[in-house]
Order: C-alpha cells, then sequence, then structure tokens
C-alpha cells in the first residue's frame, strides 16, 4: 500500500492533536494509521499516548 505525503497542514494538525488527544483519536481525526501518526510524531519529536496505556 502506497503511502500518503504528508502536508503541511496535517503536521500542524498532529502537533495541535499530540497536545490533548491519543494515539487513536489523531489517527481518526486524521484519517491515517495509527502506525502513521506514531512514525510521523517521532519525526517531529511529538509524544502521544495510547488508549490502551501501552508505551510505544
Amino acid at each position: 500500500m502506497a503511502r500518503k505525503p504528508w502536508s503541511f497542514k496535517e503536521d500542524r494538525r498532529l502537533m495541535e492533536l499530540a497536545k490533548s488527544s491519543s494515539l487513536e483519536d489523531a489517527a481518526k481525526q486524521l484519517g491515517r494509521s495509527p502506525d502513521a501518526i506514531k512514525r510521523m510524531a517521532l519525526r517531529l519529536g511529538l509524544s502521544l499516548k495510547s488508549k490502551s496505556g501501552k508505551k510505544g
């Protein structure tokens, strides 16, 4: 499956969501998989918590 490139707007939205949303919520709001959110959050130096409480 080909990855959809991230837009600057999506980067900014993820930065905002990281402050108050879980990994799963951010994935739903951005229409991307939790793994994609995790990868981009790492790239941007963000920390997102999972609803399940697992760290990763």
